[in-house]
């Protein structure tokens, strides 16, 4: 079994989701749930074979990793109150000085500089931006880290999380974008897996067929970019045909402003991040 400890502030679909995760790694006896709402914490925690923490206070005061899963807009008064504890972690000198926790917060538009300024300015501070495919398996995680963090604790965590999806390295000035794309997309991708599924029963389908083909359609297409490495562009050519079904479909998505719309979304959740912060 794993000596690594994690402490989980806030367990809502997200904590959850990278625990899942990290349990795979490390084991779930080796992960802590602390919520405001308890029940919450506890059912977190039952699913995973994990602990329940009283408090933010206890949850931070052995743990390695601390993962801030919570709303941005409490986040501040969640590292009001534990900051205390971290720094008596870091000052304390001897074994408990090489114990010293790494912050992973995931709150959009909080910068590792915000993070810090409250929790203490030499408190390494991992910031992540993941998406809920994470619950799957499939997420894609950003990762951005303060000069605190060493190379070993970036791989470390980066293999923690591995179970959750796709970790990527960026810099810490993409995170608001990222944000917008995968941290909202999976958000505007099942709008439009249901606006297929509408369409397909507006043509006739019967409703479970027609999700079901929708949902298909669009893991197997998302599995084309990837495998293929080819252009979105491209692959859309070899299916659109002169004169044929496709390309009348498309036309009709051009005149609706299909691919700005999209855009528009994505740099509307930019924005929204960036107000966060």
């Amino acid at each position: 079994m794993s000596s690594i400890t994690i402490a989980c502030i806030g367990s809502g679909n997200m904590g959850n989701a990278l625990m899942k995760g990290a349990a795979a790694s490390i084991g779930g006896g080796n992960i802590g749930f602390s919520d405001a709402d308890k029940a919450k914490a506890r059912a977190a925690a039952k699913s995973l074979k994990a602990l329940v923490y009283a408090s933010n206070t206890e949850a931070v005061q052995k743990a390695d990793y601390i993962f801030l899963a919570v709303k941005p807009q409490v986040l501040g008064a969640v590292l009001e109150e534990i900051a205390p504890a971290i720094q008596r972690r870091i000052t304390a000198g001897g074994a408990a000085a090489k114990k010293t926790p790494v912050l992973v917060s995931m709150a959009a538009g909080w910068s590792i500089a915000k993070v810090q300024s409250m929790a203490g300015a030499h408190v390494p501070v991992i910031r992540i931006m993941p998406n809920t495919p994470a619950l799957i398996g499939q997420g894609m995680i950003a990762l951005a880290a303060s000069a605190e963090v060493s190379v070993n604790k970036i791989a470390e965590l980066e293999k923690i999380l591995g179970a959750a999806g796709e970790i990527d390295p960026v810099e810490e000035k993409y995170l608001d974008a990222v944000t917008g794309l995968s941290g909202s997309g999976p958000a505007f991708v099942y709008l439009f897996i249901e606006a297929l599924a509408d369409g397909g029963v507006r043509s006739g389908l019967p409703r479970d067929k027609a999700l079901r083909y929708a949902a298909q359609t669009v893991l197997g297409s998302a599995a084309m970019v990837k495998e293929t490495g080819k252009h979105p562009g491209e692959l859309k050519d070899m299916v659109t045909s002169p004169a044929g079904t496709t390309i009348a479909g498309v036309a009709a998505l051009e005149k609706g402003a299909f691919r700005g719309t999209v855009m528009e979304a994505v740099e509307a959740a930019w924005r929204r991040a960036k107000e966060l912060g």
